[in-house]
C-alpha cells in the first residue's frame, strides 16, 4: 500500500467539487461528489433515535441496494428535527442534483452538517447545486474543495488517498471527513465519505464497512455526544478494472486493510481536530480476555471527561483511568493492572501490578506536556487488545459550544 498526494478525487471516475453558495457567512458550504460510473454503495448511520432526514433518506436507498453515482452534502445547516418539511427538502436536494447530472434521485444520496432545528434554504440551496455542478472536476484542487465546503468548526481539513496493486491494476481509495465536536464511540458527529475504483462486490463492501469502523470510527471520542447526522458513505465504482471480489480472498484482505487504513486515518484526524482541543490522547488496553473487554476499557478511558480535564492539566492522575476503567462494566483483577503513560519526552510507570509507585511528579508533567499522549493499560486476563483515541477538555470546547449558533 502507498499513500499518495489525494483524496476523494483520486480514484478513476471520480469527480468532486465544493464551493460557497451563502449558507454560512463566509465559508464553502456545499460539496458534490460523482462517480461516471455507477457505483456500490454502502453505509453506517449515527446510532441516535433522532436522526435527521438526509440519514434516512440515505439508509432507504442504501437498504433498496440500488446503484449510487452521487453524494451532495451542506454544511451550516444540519437539517435535523425539522419534520416532514425536512424529509422533503432532502429529495429536494437529490432531484436538483439528479437533473443536473442526467440520474435518478434515488441514485443520490445526501447528507446535511450545522445547526439542527433550522430549516433548509432552499432557495439557496437548489440554484447553488446547479452552480455547484458545473465545476466538477477529477483535479487535485477539486479534492480539496470538496473537503473544505464539508467543514463546520473543523479547524482544518481530512483528507487521504492510497493505492494497491491488485492483478496487476491499481486501485484506489480516496477519503474526506469533517468532525470536531460532539464526537463519540459508535458514530458520533462526524461525516466521512469514502470513494474507490475496486471491483467488490456490494456484500463484501458493507462487510468491510461494517468490521471497519468497530476499530477506527467508534473508537473516538471528543467530548462524549453523538450527533443526529453521523454518517460513513463508500462509493465502489468498479473503474479499475479488477477481477471482481466476490469471496472473501487474499484480494479483498489486501483491500480491507488499505480501507481500513483510509478510516482509521480519518477518525484520528477528527480527534485531532476537536473542538478546543491541545492533545491528542491513544489509550491501549492489552490482556484482556476478550477484544469487546478491550474495546469497552479503552473507550471507558477515553470518554471520561476527569480523564480528558487531567490531561489538559497535565496532570498525572492515573486513578482516574483506573476508576474510568473500574465502572466500564468489565470485570477484572485490579491487582494485576499496570499504568503507563509515553510521550516524546519519555514513559512513566505509575501503577504496577495494582500497586501505585512512587514517581517523580516534574519528569511526569514533562511527559504529559507533548501534545500526543499515550496511555497504556496492561491487564493480565488473556491475550485481547484494543485501541481508542480522544483528546483533552479544554476552555475552548466550552466557548465554542456556548457560542455555536451565534
Amino acid at each position: 500500500m502507498k499513500i499518495i498526494d489525494g483524496g476523494i478525487t483520486s480514484p478513476k471516475g471520480i469527480k468532486a467539487t465544493g464551493n460557497y453558495i451563502g449558507i454560512k457567512k463566509k465559508r464553502k458550504d456545499l460539496a458534490i461528489v460523482y462517480s461516471e460510473l455507477p457505483a456500490k454503495g454502502a453505509a453506517t448511520f449515527t446510532t441516535n433515535v433522532v436522526k435527521a432526514a438526509p440519514v434516512l433518506w440515505n439508509q432507504q436507498l442504501i437498504n433498496e441496494k440500488g446503484n449510487i453515482q452521487a453524494i451532495v452534502v451542506n454544511s451550516g445547516n444540519a437539517n435535523a428535527c425539522t419534520g416532514e418539511q425536512g424529509m422533503l427538502d432532502t429529495q429536494q436536494m437529490a432531484q436538483t442534483m439528479a437533473d443536473c447530472l442526467g440520474l435518478k434521485k434515488e441514485e443520490v444520496l445526501v447528507a446535511s452538517t450545522g445547526v439542527i432545528g433550522v430549516p433548509l434554504p432552499m432557495d439557496i440551496i437548489c440554484p447553488g447545486i446547479e452552480k455547484t455542478a458545473l465545476k466538477l472536476s477529477c483535479l487535485r484542487e477539486s479534492a480539496k474543495e470538496a473537503a473544505e465546503a464539508i467543514m463546520t468548526t473543523d479547524t482544518f481539513s481530512k483528507e487521504i488517498a492510497v493505492t494497491f496493486e491488485l492483478d496487476g491494476k491499481t486501485i484506489t481509495i480516496g477519503g474526506m471527513a469533517k468532525g470536531s465536536g460532539m464526537i463519540h464511540p459508535n458514530m458520533a458527529t462526524m461525516l466521512s465519505f469514502i470513494t474507490t475504483d475496486i471491483n467488490i462486490s456490494r456484500e463484501l463492501l458493507d462487510k468491510a464497512l461494517k468490521e471497519s469502523i468497530v476499530d477506527s470510527y467508534n473508537m473516538i471520542s471528543v467530548d462524549g455526544d453523538t450527533s443526529t447526522n453521523d454518517m460513513v458513505l463508500v462509493l465502489a465504482n468498479g473503474a479499475a478494472e479488477n477481477a471482481l471480489i466476490d469471496t472473501e480472498n487474499e484480494d479483498y484482505e489486501q483491500f480491507k486493510k488499505a480501507f481500513h487504513y483510509v478510516n482509521t486515518y480519518l477518525a484520528q484526524q477528527i480527534v485531532r481536530d476537536g473542538e478546543g482541543a491541545g492533545k491528542f490522547i491513544e489509550v491501549y488496553v492489552k490482556g484482556t480476555k476478550t477484544k469487546s473487554d478491550a474495546r469497552i476499557l479503552a473507550k471507558s478511558i477515553i470518554t471520561s471527561n476527569l480523564v480528558k480535564t487531567a490531561f489538559f492539566g497535565e496532570d498525572a492522575n492515573w486513578g482516574r483511568i483506573l476508576c474510568a476503567m473500574g465502572y466500564s462494566g468489565v470485570q477484572f483483577d485490579t491487582s494485576k493492572v499496570t499504568i503507563q503513560f509515553v510521550s516524546e519526552a519519555g514513559s512513566i510507570i505509575l501503577m504496577k501490578n495494582g500497586t501505585p509507585l512512587v514517581f517523580d511528579e516534574d519528569y511526569a508533567y514533562k511527559i504529559l506536556h507533548e501534545k500526543d499522549i499515550k496511555v497504556i493499560a496492561l491487564l493480565e486476563e488473556g491475550s485481547e487488545e484494543a485501541t481508542a483515541w480522544g483528546c483533552d477538555l479544554s476552555y475552548e470546547y466550552v466557548r465554542i459550544n456556548g457560542e455555536y449558533r451565534t
